[in-house]
């Protein structure tokens, strides 16, 4: 059995891999430059932009994962998101595999993310919001009219494995406590926030597209249920990094000022209500169906910064 995984070389892909070990020894790795994870692992290089490479690159495959991340740019998303969500759709119901779409929640916004279940109400607040809940959308039309079967499995912004380089949290807390500097936040750092452990997302994944009786619904991935806040963030990090828990909190006003001469910042900005306000994501629908103990926040913080000590 063939499991595929399209957009295998980021943080995300990589700690998928792994897991999937457990289910197939038929894993198929797809990105424009795929690397090996696990010993037997298919590399598949293709230019996922492309209709006719992703028809290739599902033909044959029992489970398709989507877990590519194109750049964070809106223009951009507005460029590829649909189409190549369309492309994998009409792959998968040719050659007869299964979907399991990696999420994440932009298109839920406003005061919706103060509880964010499975049955939080779709409503973008931001201009990627709105093209995820296209995605989405797009997604639950062909399982209720086209017969699809697949999963759109959800995390919140994540931490921990590969994702250094494009993770928040890390940006803001690790990267500057390691050069000596103050922490950083957005927004308001008494708010509640829920973050994902990228080790544990993958897991969920896994389970869920491993399990026959999980397709055609939403599922938010296994999340510890503690509601902490930014400020509570920077102090797990400061414990483990043996430094003081000094921050400084960017305001709303600030960050769009930024993107006049920082592009990432003006990208950003329009996130903001996920800081301004409690972000919680609850993940209990998948801890009670699979009798599943979440890994705690401040553990999945001390593998972190030790993976990365011993580098």
């Amino acid at each position: 059995m063939t499991q595929t995984i399209l957009g295998a070389n980021g943080a995300l892909g990589i700690a998928l891999a792994k897991e999937l070990t457990k289910y197939s020894t038929n894993i198929r790795l797809v990105s424009r430059n795929p690397k090996k994870i696990n010993p037997t692992d298919i590399l598949f290089p293709a230019d996922l932009t492309q209709r006719n490479n992703v028809f290739k690159a599902v033909e044959g495959s029992s489970i398709v994962y989507i877990t590519i991340g194109f750049p964070y740019k809106t223009k951009i998303w507005k460029q590829y998101w649909i189409p190549f969500v369309q492309s994998v759709i009409n792959a998968c119901l040719e050659h007869n595999t299964k979907l399991v779409f990696f999420d994440n929640m932009y298109a839920i916004g406003g005061n919706n993310v103060n509880h964010i279940t499975e049955k939080s109400p779709i409503s973008p607040t931001s201009k990627k919001g709105e093209i995820r809940a296209e995605v989405d959308k797009l997604i639950l039309k062909n399982i209720q009219e086209n017969k699809l079967q697949a999963i759109i499995a959800r995390a919140p912004d994540f931490f921990g494995g590969a994702s250094r380089a494009n993770s928040i949290i890390m940006n803001l807390i690790y990267d500057r406590f390691i050069k000596g500097k103050k922490a950083q936040w957005f927004c308001n750092a008494e708010k509640v926030h829920s973050f994902g452990y990228v080790p544990e997302l993958a897991r969920g994944t896994a389970i869920l597209g491993n399990t026959e009786e999980a397709y055609n619904q939403i599922w938010n991935l296994p999340t510890d249920p503690q509601k902490i806040t930014g400020k509570d963030w920077i102090e797990l990090f400061a414990k483990q990094m043996h430094c003081e828990p000094r921050y400084n909190v960017l305001p709303n006003g600030l960050i769009k000022g930024l993107g006049i001469f920082i592009p990432i910042m003006s990208e950003l900005a329009e996130m903001n209500y996920q800081y301004d306000r409690d972000y919680y994501f609850d993940s209990s629908k998948f801890n009670e169906y699979f009798n599943y103990t979440p890994i705690s926040n401040e553990l999945a913080v001390k593998q972190t910064v030790e993976k990365l000590n011993k580098k």
